[in-house]
């Protein structure tokens, strides 16, 4: 209930659009804040098998705290870092960690739409199939 003032910003409406937007335009989309341990653990983890990722650090960008409250609104939890895979919340950190460890994480990344992996728009021929189509380079 502070009087927080900043300078103009998004509203919530626009922050949950925000939220839409980056998690439809990339596979996998990590809101997080640099000074997280949880947060860099889910990074880790997509480090490790070479996955490409989206990565909002929240307490970096100016509307961090109302892009996470609207993650709160949209995914029931507002604690970071809150991990997106083909536009579904998977949970945070340690829900990563423990889909990896069962296994479960690369057929995630593998159903990614191929629209997302490059900048190409418009061509959505292949499958993505493909066992190396997340590890394009940044």
């Amino acid at each position: 209930m502070g009087n927080f003032t900043s300078s103009p910003s998004l509203s919530s409406t626009s922050c949950v659009q925000y939220v839409k937007e980056m998690v439809s335009q990339n596979c996998v989309v990590i809101f997080s804040k640099t000074t997280c341990p949880y947060c860099k653990m889910a990074k880790n983890v997509f480090s490790e098998i070479g996955a490409t990722y989206k990565v909002i650090e929240l307490d970096e960008h100016d509307d961090g705290r109302r892009v996470q409250e609207a993650l709160a609104q949209m995914t029931g939890a507002r604690t970071v870092p809150r991990v997106f895979i083909n536009g579904r919340c998977i949970g945070g950190g340690s829900d990563t960690k423990q889909l990896h460890q069962q296994g479960r994480l690369l057929p995630l990344i593998q159903q990614c739409a191929p629209c997302c992996a490059s900048g190409s728009s418009g061509s959505n021929g292949s499958n993505g199939s493909g066992s190396g189509q997340f590890a394009s380079a940044k």
